[in-house]
């Protein structure tokens, strides 16, 4: 993946920031096909374009019909990053979501995820029944606001930032142009 490329090519240390994407989104989630109606959006054409980019990136991505509130999905995330190994969640939870269309705001689900990377299912769902790591996801939606964030994905580095699936060239010169010195 892009990220992982830059980080062995420059001396980087990525982290992720957090962003309320469609924060308002039922638990039970929405069905998509109204939703981009009322925005005048095919979502024919919709899937397509992001199939294409996914495509280029190397990333599956399947066709969704519903999306789901990734609140809790976050702070657990913010939990697994935590935890030894634990940042291999990020790539479970985008599988569940973008591949396999599951509802990411369950937490039944969520405590499934964890499990699969290897994490405690019991402690998993304390941290998200006493909702643990929400200061630190307000804490991000707070930072991505007072970036401007609009979008994700959003890159920054230093001052800088470039908003969508960029390819790795222009994330190459964003990290260049923040002063990241190239590996040897």
């Amino acid at each position: 993946m892009r990220i992982e490329k830059l980080r062995q090519a420059y001396d980087i240390e990525p982290v992720l920031v957090h962003f309320p994407l469609h924060p308002d989104t039922p638990a039970a989630g929405r069905e998509l096909a109204p939703w981009y109606a009322q925005r005048g959006r095919d979502p024919d054409e919709m899937y397509r374009q992001m199939k294409e980019r996914m495509d280029a990136e190397g990333l599956p991505y399947a066709q969704r019909t519903h999306t789901y509130n990734s609140r809790l999905a976050q702070e657990l995330g913010k939990w697994a990053d935590t935890q030894p190994g634990g940042e291999a969640i990020h790539d479970k939870l985008y599988r569940a979501y973008f591949v396999e269309r599951r509802n990411i705001g369950d937490e039944d689900v969520l405590v499934e995820i964890a499990e699969s990377v290897g994490l405690d299912g019991a402690e998993a769902r304390r941290v998200l029944d006493e909702r643990r790591f929400k200061d630190e996801v307000d804490a991000d939606w707070q930072k991505s606001a007072s970036y401007g964030v609009t979008g994700v994905p959003t890159f920054v580095a230093a001052r800088y930032g470039v908003v969508g699936a960029q390819p790795y060239e222009a994330l190459a010169q964003l990290v260049e142009k923040a002063g990241a010195a190239k590996r040897a």
